[in-house]
């Protein structure tokens, strides 16, 4: 008999969804989860086959069955008509680290891979139809909404996915997902204003063209040709924000970003995933760099250039929640 088998054998009959599913994790790991049955499961915690399907109906039930119940309240609150990143976040607040999150940390131990597959396909099914039902009810074009459906999906599962991987237990997950949802560009405008565009005159637009497109990797949306030597590009820049903040929130940002560097009155920000590649990147490309990147109180890696079309900018690179 092994040590934990021995440990197991004077626990009660009555039993709960949290030892059963510790009990399943430690056979996973031990035979695999092929090779693990229902009756291996109630066997190693002293119940009966009955007693465990009391608390779960399948042995994948034992992996999804916490975050089922919160893609089931999303679901809920996206049919209510709440907002789509809102009602997601608020459904998975306070997600706590279970059989899920360590699967997914042991997959490949557990030989739990394609299973994992499989079913987060059908969970991603579940929040796509949840969402694209939502968006679809608001008036948005149905292959919009669809794509949008399937791209808040994969936000949700990718995010929960990452979140385990980082530790789960040790950092909530409400900023991974936060984030991960901020990545989906908006399709439903929230308030009147459906886009915010920055208008910079170029007096040298191919070379600001070198710089921002060529390697900033900005993407070229439009570009006209007119009369007398007209020209106009327009670069998408992902999720735009206005941010506002008074002379003494930016005198301290300029404190944390650089080296006593003051901003114009308007100054460009731009996230990327990695600040100081991509400042090295338009290093190269000539642009001046007046602070190199650096870690801010507030969890980013900043950097601060001064770029063509005399555009002061920030490259900014969000580094998450700190471990502990």
């Amino acid at each position: 008999m092994t040590d934990t088998s021995r440990a197991r054998a004077g626990r009660p009959k009555a039993s709960s969804r949290e030892t059963l599913a510790e009990a399943a994790c430690e056979l996973f790991l031990e035979r695999s989860y092929e090779t693990t049955s229902v009756g291996d499961i109630a066997s190693r915690v002293g119940v009966s086959r009955s007693s465990f399907f009391n608390y779960f109906a399948s042995k994948a039930d034992i992996l999804w069955s916490g975050l089922d119940e919160r893609v089931q309240d999303a679901a809920a609150r996206l049919d209510r008509g709440e907002d789509v990143a809102a009602a997601l976040s608020q459904a998975l607040h306070g997600f706590a680290p279970d059989s899920l999150a360590l699967a997914i940390v042991h997959a490949e131990a557990m030989g739990l891979e394609a299973e994992l597959a499989r079913e987060a396909s059908v969970r991603r099914a579940r929040i796509a139809d949840a969402v694209t039902r939502r968006l679809a009810h608001a008036g948005v074009e149905p292959l919009r909404a669809e794509i949008a459906g399937a791209a808040y999906a994969a936000a949700v599962l990718s995010a929960v996915w990452a979140w385990a991987h980082e530790g789960a237990g040790r950092t909530p997950l409400e900023p991974t997902m936060r984030r991960a949802l901020g990545m989906v560009p908006e399709v439903m405008p929230a308030g009147p204003v459906s886009q915010l565009r920055v208008v910079v005159r170029a007096d040298d637009l191919d070379a600001a063209l070198a710089v921002y497109r060529d390697r900033l990797g900005l993407v070229e949306q439009e570009a006209y040709d007119g009369d007398e030597g007209a020209r106009v590009v327009i670069l998408g820049a992902g999720r735009a924000t206005l941010e506002l903040s008074n002379p003494e929130q930016v005198r301290f940002i300029d404190r944390v970003e650089t080296d006593g560097v003051k901003s114009p009155h308007i100054r460009l920000a731009f996230e990327v995933a990695d600040a100081a590649a991509a400042a090295a990147q338009l290093a190269d490309a000539g642009v001046d760099v007046l602070a190199s990147a650096r870690e801010t109180p507030w969890r980013s890696m900043n950097a601060r250039l001064a770029g063509p079309a005399d555009l002061q900018l920030t490259l900014f690179e969000e580094l998450g929640p700190a471990s502990s």
